[in-house]
C-alpha cells in the first residue's frame, strides 16, 4: 500500500502555482523592457532583447530568489532525503546572495555577472520542486485551511493596490484605461533628482510589485505549514514566510502610499522605505509584525481538513 499523502509532508500544489506566477512576471518584464526605450523606464540603459533579458535576470534575483527560498522548505519537507536537504541548502545559499549589497542596486538595474549566482539558485529550486513532485507526488492544493478568509481578504487588498503596477509591468499607464483615470494617478510627471521626466508610476517594474508578489506568495505557501512532517523545518519555514509576508506588505503599501497619495498631494508624510535591512524604525516595526505573524501561525497550525 502506498504511503498516505497526509504522511508525505507538505504538498507542492501552491508551490507550482507560485512558480507559474513567477514565470508570468519574468516574461512580462522581458517583453516590456525589450520593446520600450530605456528613457521610458527606470534606471536602466540597455535596450532591445538584451535589455529585456537583462532586466528579467535582475527580477529573477529580486524578488524571485526570495520566493524560491521560501518554497525550498516545503520541497525539503516533502522530499525527506539527505540529497534533497543538501541541494535545498545549496539552492537557498545561492538564492540569498541577493541580499548582499550591490547584487541588486535600485540605482542601476542593468544586469551584472553576479546576478547569475542567485539565478542559479532559483533554477536549482525549480528543478528540486519538479524532481520531488515526480518522486513523491505533488500533494495537491488544500481545499480549506484555517485562516483562509483572512488570507483571501489580504490578497484582495494587495491585488487592488497593485493595479497601477500591473499595467506598468506590461508597459502601459493604468490611467489610460476608461474608468481608471479618475482613480489612478499614473502618468503625470513628478520629477525626482536625476529624473526630471519621471512619471508618478513609471513604466516597467516596481518594488511595489515585488512587495505584492512576496505577500501573495507567503499567503499561499503558509497554507501547507500544518502538513509539514519535520518540526524544526516547519519552525524555520514559518519564520521565513512570516518575514516574507511582513516585508512584502510593507513594500507594497509603501510604494502605493508614495505614488497614489504623496505624489498626488493628498498627504505629505511618507512611509519610510524598507527595501534594505537596516537599523531603523521601519525595520523595527516590520520585524515586530513578522514576529506577530509567526506567533499566529505557530499557535494555530493549519490542520488537515476532515
Amino acid at each position: 500500500m502506498s504511503e498516505p499523502d497526509a504522511q508525505r509532508g507538505a504538498g507542492l500544489g501552491e508551490a507550482f502555482a507560485v512558480w507559474a506566477l513567477c514565470a508570468l512576471l519574468a516574461l512580462a518584464v522581458l517583453v516590456t523592457y525589450a520593446r520600450l526605450p530605456a528613457a521610458d523606464l527606470y534606471n536602466t540603459s540597455v535596450e532591445g532583447l538584451r535589455g529585456g533579458l537583462g532586466r528579467a535576470l535582475v527580477v529573477v534575483n529580486f524578488p524571485l530568489a526570495l520566493v524560491a527560498a521560501g518554497i525550498l522548505g516545503l520541497v525539503a519537507d516533502r522530499g525527506r532525503s539527505r540529497a534533497v536537504d543538501a541541494l535545498a541548502l545549496l539552492s537557498a545559499a545561492l538564492c540569498l546572495v541577493v541580499v548582499v549589497p550591490g547584487v541588486v542596486d535600485q540605482s542601476d538595474l542593468d544586469a551584472k555577472w553576479v546576478n547569475a549566482i542567485p539565478a542559479l539558485g532559483v533554477a536549482l529550486a525549480l528543478a528540486l520542486t519538479i524532481a520531488v513532485a515526480r518522486r513523491r507526488g505533488v500533494g495537491g492544493v488544500r481545499a480549506r485551511v484555517p485562516g483562509d478568509a483572512l488570507r483571501l481578504a489580504l490578497a484582495v487588498v494587495v491585488v487592488a493596490i497593485s493595479i497601477p503596477w500591473l499595467f506598468s509591468e506590461l508597459g502601459f499607464y493604468a490611467d489610460d484605461v476608461p474608468g481608471l483615470g479618475s482613480l489612478v494617478f499614473a502618468q503625470e510627471i513628478v520629477p525626482e533628482p536625476g529624473q526630471p521626466e519621471l512619471r508618478a508610476v513609471h513604466l516597467g517594474h516596481h518594488h511595489g510589485t515585488d512587495g505584492a508578489l512576496l505577500a501573495l506568495v507567503a499567503l499561499a505557501l503558509t497554507r501547507q505549514l500544518g502538513r509539514m512532517a519535520r518540526p524544526r523545518l516547519r519552525v524555520a519555514t514559518t519564520a521565513y514566510l512570516a518575514l516574507m509576508l511582513a516585508y512584502g506588505l510593507w513594500n507594497a503599501v509603501q510604494d502605493f502610499w508614495l505614488e497614489q497619495l504623496v505624489k498626488r498631494g493628498t498627504v505629505s508624510v511618507e512611509i519610510p522605505s524598507a527595501l534594505r535591512p537596516s537599523l531603523s524604525f521601519a525595520w523595527l516595526v516590520l520585524l515586530a509584525g513578522a514576529a506577530a505573524v509567526y506567533a499566529l501561525l505557530m499557535r494555530r497550525p493549519a490542520a488537515e481538513p476532515r
